[in-house]
């Protein structure tokens, strides 16, 4: 069994990570964060920053399955799900998967299809499982989706109702890189093979689980959630508070220690909310 040093997570993931991706350490704790505490990314920003590298790095080191699908305004629910389809020589119908079927999705450019489309996501991103023809299908327990959108601005895009956006438990921009680290990937752009962490990744979310939470954390994350609902045109909801509990947790891990502190909650309270609420950086200002 592995034991969870100071810095045995950045050693044994994060370090790994960052063999291939220059520049990004925080975004990238963020997405592992997510991962560890069940949760789901969404990453609004321009092609060509390394999104979907993030995420098929993310998939090689923890040693989970990858699937790519291309969001595009023709893509149908059954495209994501799978089919049942008749089987003429064992006279019965048959499931054909479709590539929700992963351990890691990658739902790349997603406010590209129609909301019906979209919404094929709902169940199995709360769930872990999809209904086809009114037969309950089991996902991977590991199933983790990293969606990327447009800015809305651009043409072809639907926006992401409230109901799909509460489902994402962060999210994030990746940016361009700084001189340095844009420089180094220009000087060195050779293939980089990971190592595979896959035996480890249970032992990660078995010590997020077991992170402790005081109840005066608990009372903060409260207090954030009733400010809102006072203060804004939507407040967060009960599934974001519990987002922002358990990603504190997976923070605190990822930082070395066994217990959730006010800076954990400081440190990933922005991501948490500001696809929820507008302005929310006002909260920042208020509890920190």
């Amino acid at each position: 069994m592995v034991l969870l040093s100071k810095k045995g997570f950045k050693i044994k993931l994060l370090f790994e990570i960052l063999k291939k991706i220059k520049g990004k350490e925080k975004q990238i704790k963020l997405i592992l964060a997510a991962f560890f505490a069940k949760g789901h990314v969404l990453i609004e920003d321009l092609p060509g920053v390394g999104k979907t590298t993030i995420a098929k790095s993310i998939a090689e080191v923890l040693g989970l399955e990858f699937k790519r699908i291309q969001f595009t305004s023709d893509l149908l629910p059954s495209d994501i799900i799978g089919v049942n389809y008749f089987d003429v020589k064992k006279s019965d119908f048959v499931l054909k998967k479709g590539p929700i079927f992963t351990e890691i999705l990658l739902a790349d450019e997603i406010n590209r299809a129609s909301p019906k489309t979209q919404s094929a996501l709902l169940e199995a991103m709360e769930e872990r499982q999809v209904s086809i023809d009114g037969i309950t299908h089991k996902l991977s327990k590991n199933f983790f989706v990293i969606a990327t959108q447009n800015p809305l601005e651009e043409v072809g895009t639907f926006p992401l109702p409230y109901s799909q956006l509460d489902r994402f438990m962060i999210s994030l921009n990746i940016g361009y890189l700084d001189k340095k680290a844009e420089k180094e990937v220009l000087l060195n752009r050779i293939f980089t093979e990971l190592n595979s962490f896959s035996e480890e990744v249970e032992i990660y979310k078995k010590k997020q689980e077991n992170i402790f939470v005081d109840e005066k954390i608990v009372d903060l994350i409260v207090d954030i959630g009733e400010y809102t609902r006072k203060n804004f045109e939507i407040g967060l909801s009960t599934r974001a508070l519990i987002s922002l509990l358990e990603l504190s947790k997976s923070w605190a891990m990822i930082e070395g220690r066994e217990f959730v502190i006010d800076d954990d909650i400081s440190k990933v309270l922005s991501y948490v909310t500001k696809h929820r609420i507008q302005n929310s950086e006002k909260l920042q200002e208020i509890f920190f």
